[in-house]
């Protein structure tokens, strides 16, 4: 069902044909008690249904706030226009608001396509863009759109993984939550044209482990930033021994033969990469 607009006119407009009905009723009520004329009766009786119908065609659009008007089960339009306005009498309005909404889902917990059991919740922001499809298309557009959202959160979950540890996948959860976001946001939209509401943001508030599993995946973190940090230290060691060694025998401070090379490379990097302070050793006598 297409969105379309209902023939209205000013209200002030109406109320001042609202006042000729009811002077007309009165003057020929006032007619017929003089004359006994049952015409001038009829003349009343027919300009006081008038008015009645006019009287019932009056409606006010806050702003950002639609109604949508049915006759005897029959759609005939919607005004979005603020203001003062008279239509079609004997309508059936359903008020429908054009502000923006905001709502936050519940925590679900889901597995992520590594399968690993998670918690995720999310903001999702909305407004509706098509009244009709809003008031006909579902039962209750707002319980829609709650349902829906967190069937494509559960959805976009399980399409990631938590955290993109060996570098396996381009996105992750937890890395990529604007990417994350804006591919929720196309889902949602997706599957929530139905009730002509327009997805504005959908983003990521709150990402956990599940309980069960939130120990083990912390020292899986820690392990994975030791390692890090070994590697850095391991390659400065390499690029400080190996300048030192360079410097020693360009500027021939002293001859080293293979053998003593590699066993000075062996105590630059134990007294480099140990994570104790080393302890020198002087020695007096030759290297061997």
């Amino acid at each position: 069902m297409n969105e379309k607009n209902i023939g209205k006119i000013n209200g002030f407009l109406g109320l001042l044909l609202l006042l000729l009905g009811a002077a007309m009723t009165g003057l020929s009520f006032n007619q017929f008690v003089l004359t006994e004329n049952f015409i001038w009766l009829l003349a009343a009786i027919l300009c006081a249904l008038i008015t009645i119908l006019l009287l019932s065609g009056l409606t006010i659009i806050q702003p950002n706030q639609a109604k949508v008007f049915t006759l005897f089960g029959s759609y005939l339009g919607v005004i979005k226009h603020e203001g003062f306005w008279l239509t079609l009498p004997l309508t059936v309005r359903k008020t429908v608001s054009l502000r923006v909404i905001n709502f936050n889902s519940d925590k679900l917990k889901v597995n992520d396509l590594e399968g690993n059991p998670i918690e995720i919740a999310a903001v999702v922001v909305y407004k509706v863009s098509d009244t009709a499809k809003a008031v006909f298309g579902v039962e209750d557009y707002k319980e829609f759109v709650h349902t829906q959202s967190e069937t494509g959160l559960r959805h976009i979950a399980s399409q990631y993984p938590y955290d993109n540890f060996n570098n396996d996948y381009e996105i992750s959860l937890r890395q990529h939550s604007d990417e994350v976001g804006d591919e929720l946001t196309k889902d949602l939209q997706t599957r929530l044209g139905l009730a002509g509401v327009e997805i504005i943001e959908a983003r990521i508030m709150h990402l956990a482990y599940s309980s069960e599993i939130a120990h083990a995946m912390l020292q899986r973190q820690q392990a994975k930033a030791v390692l890090a940090a070994r590697k850095v230290i391991v390659e400065g060691a390499v690029s400080m021994v190996k300048s030192a060694i360079d410097q020693l025998s360009t500027e021939g401070i002293v001859e080293l033969d293979e053998e003593k090379k590699a066993q000075m490379v062996n105590n630059l990097m134990v007294a480099l990469v140990s994570e104790k302070g080393s302890q020198p050793v002087i020695n007096t006598g030759t290297i061997y």
